[in-house]
């Protein structure tokens, strides 16, 4: 049993930004800090104060973290970027939204003195003493103090007030991890009001000490007690007066927090059992659950409950027969043929969640080198006759300029060169599509050529295959290719034009150059040569696709097992610790490759090697990364693939063994414990992440909890038409039967949650922790 917390998060837009450059403009970018961790950074988007972003993550966290922050950044090219606002986003805030937070938040003032991080160790005590009893605080150690010099590190010291007596520690020069291990007394007055209060501070010799947090205790509770010790968060200073709410502009923002009690995987076993054995026995099986599921859910959670099946049934190896049940039951309710697969069905928004599970990294074969063409071209591209922008061309001294007949021919040609490329590349990659994608696409061609078999629906399981692969996948990918991982950054308002010119010409192919798409935009027309090879292209590429029998797919897919999966790989920089040198700023790029078993790098993406020092035993290893972004997609990937791990270090030394001692804690004896603990933290949600069959059980569970109501009702409709007196049918009586299972699983599940122990009263906290401000 365990606590699964996770954030959906959608940066919208933010608007009445204040002017930071001289321009009197803008660049702003928007940072995510999760307890102060940066986990995202936004694209920056250049000249503006209301920038839109529109960017969406998921991420997961551990269950104790106390807030997430939105920090709106002004971008410089050749000064430290600028801090416009933050928008601050409690837990509680969040658990007092059980659909969401949505809406425009006022950005506020960044004052340091609540820009606070890290923890202290502390151990307190009520001591006897002949005179009377004496308040002793010791102060040990502490860990992941905020960096507030240049040299990015801290000098803290330790002030410790009471009853009117301040003491205070020695300095601990160059460190965010102190030790200190120094002990005062305070003389104890009983009932007394007075707080004690622990204030971290970096020292500074010619300007102000900056502030490092706090942690404030009731002495009154310590006379109970006598001793504790613990480490506390500390505490920003909110005693300051901030400056009025919407003079730094706004920030829109949807944010949703879920937290999930995951029950062992016995519990859920009942509720997949059923679902499986709906999948399996398909339209023709008594139950016909899945469509009653269907019949319940809006569409505002559709995506999420057709994910969530989608993952559940991969992880049962029935993603396949669960997707052609669904394309069954849509084309068993579709009369026409041009409204195939066009609205947000169960069935199209669970095909859209496989093709990003199972095929993203297909879609980076075929669409990467494209992509990667376009951004580096950045050629103006326009053939809508109403939106194009004359300009001079020609040398120094010999401008002239450029008609517009000019700019939409070298518009068309650079447009027919993407579209030939990406075809040719598309053509070529039958045998690198994953098997599982090819055999449910043979299925689905082979569902719409029975359901419209006559001459003139020939092209119908055609535009069928492509209504997913081309509409909803590669167009949206071609679009927004930072989304997709294909970039990372968006693109800027040139390249994305031509990404949207490029995305409409395949939309064109993917409909087979029907009438109807051609007359939506006549200014496409100089495409139309290269559109209608498309067709013929696109059209032997399917036959291909789906031309895999079911021993071709078994063998594919074993042999797919018997490899290790590849989680993430790319380049990075690394520095390899040797001698006692300082760590030298020069780092060597690498190829990195990450499996469930091992982190591996070499020269090339071939003949890798784990680096070891002469006597064959591991080393630390730093490694470099471009961006916030990409050090965190790293960390992630890391973090999840050690989530199992038995040897997992319990701490670790965030710093480098320079000289005869640790940087970050001043430690001289290499083989000391780490200084600081390790811990899961946060991780951002990948298509390729491992599947966790619990928690997509506990997800359904949710859902159908939630439509229990509607479901009870649609129980309650059966058992009536049953007691009719009618001669009952087989399928519908089976689906009472089915239906009232799926009740009795619901009421098990929903025991079994509230004799769970993350659901039992708490006991009594600890009297100290709980002082805690």
């Amino acid at each position: 049993m365990a606590k699964r917390s996770s954030l959906s998060i959608r940066i919208v837009e933010g608007k009445n930004l204040p002017a930071k450059d001289i321009s009197g403009s803008s660049d702003p970018y928007c940072i995510v800090k999760v307890d102060n961790e940066p986990i995202i950074r936004t694209a920056t988007v250049w000249k503006t104060l209301c920038p839109f972003w529109g960017e969406e993550y998921q991420v997961h966290l551990p269950p104790t973290f106390h807030a997430v922050a939105f920090y709106v950044m002004d971008e410089d090219a050749l000064s430290r970027d600028d801090v416009i606002g933050k928008v601050c986003l409690t837990r509680d805030t969040l658990a007092a939204h059980p659909k969401g937070f949505s809406g425009w938040a006022h950005l506020t003032e960044v004052d340091p003195d609540e820009e606070v991080q890290g923890e202290i160790h502390l151990r307190l005590e009520v001591v006897a003493r002949p005179r009377g009893r004496r308040l002793r605080c010791s102060v040990l150690e502490a860990r992941d103090l905020a960096p507030k010099d240049r040299n990015g590190a801290s000098d803290p010291f330790v002030r410790v007030r009471y009853n009117g007596r301040t003491q205070e520690t020695s300095i601990v020069k160059k460190s965010c991890y102190p030790r200190w291990n120094e002990t005062f007394e305070f003389e104890l007055e009983e009932g007394t009001a007075e707080a004690l209060c622990v204030e971290a501070w970096d020292w500074d010799l010619v300007s102000r000490n900056d502030f490092l947090g706090k942690v404030v205790f009731n002495v009154q509770s310590l006379w109970a007690a006598q001793q504790e010790e613990g480490w506390f968060r500390l505490q920003p200073d909110q005693s300051k007066i901030r400056r009025g709410e919407g003079s730094l502009g706004s920030l829109q923002l949807e944010v949703r927090l879920r937290d999930e009690t995951v029950l062992p995987s016995g519990c859920y076993q009942p509720l997949v059992q059923l679902l499986c054995r709906e999948v399996k026995l398909g339209t023709q099986g008594p139950g016909q659950l899945i469509p009653l599921i269907e019949e319940t859910t809006s569409t505002e959670c559709r995506q999420d409950v057709a994910t969530n099946l989608l993952k559940l049934f991969l992880g049962q190896g029935l993603a396949k027969d669960f997707l052609d049940l669904l394309f069954q039951l849509e084309l068993g309710r579709t009369s026409e043929a041009n409204t195939l697969f066009r609205s947000n069905s169960l069935a199209s928004k669970s095909m859209e969640s496989f093709l990003k599970v199972a095929g993203m990294r297909y879609l980076h074969g075929v669409l990467g080198p494209i992509i990667d063409r376009v951004f580096e071209e950045k050629k103006y591209v326009e053939l809508d006759p109403s939106k194009v922008e004359v300009k001079d061309v020609g040398c120094s001294g010999l401008h002239r300029p450029q008609t517009e007949a000019e700019v939409l021919e070298q518009s068309a040609q650079t447009l027919r060169s993407h579209l030939g490329a990406l075809l040719s590349s598309l053509s070529r990659s039958v045998r690198a599509c994953p098997a599982v994608v090819r055999a449910t696409f043979r299925q689905l061609f082979r569902r719409v050529r029975e359901r419209f078999p006559s001459a003139q629906h020939e092209n119908v399981p055609f535009i069928a295959v492509t209504s997913f692969l081309c509409l909803r996948f590669f167009s949206p990918a071609i679009m927004a290719p930072k989304l997709f991982h294909l970039r990372e950054r968006h693109a800027d308002a040139r390249t994305s034009r031509t990404l949207l010119l490029l995305a409409k010409a395949v939309q064109n192919v993917g409909n087979m150059d029907t009438p109807a798409s051609r007359a939506k935009e006549a200014w496409m027309e100089p495409l139309q040569p290269t559109v209608r090879q498309g067709v013929a292209q696109l059209k032997d590429f399917i036959t291909k696709l789906v031309d895999i029998e079911e021993k071709e797919e078994l063998d594919l897919q074993r042999a797919l097992s018997l490899q290790v999966p590849l989680v993430k790989e790319g380049p990075l920089f690394i520095h390899r610790t040797k001698g006692k040198g300082p760590l030298m700023s020069s780092f060597k790029k690498l190829h990195f490759s990450l499996t469930t078993e091992a982190l591996s790098f070499a020269k090339t993406p071939n003949s890798k090697v784990i680096y070891e020092d002469d006597a064959g035993k591991p080393q630390t290893v730093y490694l470099q990364c471009k961006c916030v972004n990409e050090l965190n997609q790293w960390l992630s990937a890391l973090r999840k693939v050690s989530i199992s791990n038995p040897g997992l270090l319990g701490s670790y030394h965030p710093g480098i063994f320079r000289g005869d001692k640790w940087s970050c804690c001043h430690q001289k004896d290499k083989s000391d414990l780490g200084c600081d603990k390790t811990r899961s933290r946060v991780t951002l949600q990948e298509w390729n992440d491992p599947l966790d069959h619990d928690l997509e059980a506990q997800l359904i569970y949710q859902h159908l909890l939630g439509v229990e109501a509607a479901l009870r009702e649609k129980h309650r409709e059966l058992s009536a038409g049953t007691e009719a007196g009618s001669v009952p049918t087989g399928p519908g009586e089976a689906a009472e039967d089915a239906l009232a299972q799926l009740l009795r699983v619901l009421r098990d599940l929903q025991e079994a949650h509230r004799s769970s122990p993350a659901n039992s009263p708490p006991s009594e906290p600890n009297r100290l922790l709980a002082l805690q401000t």
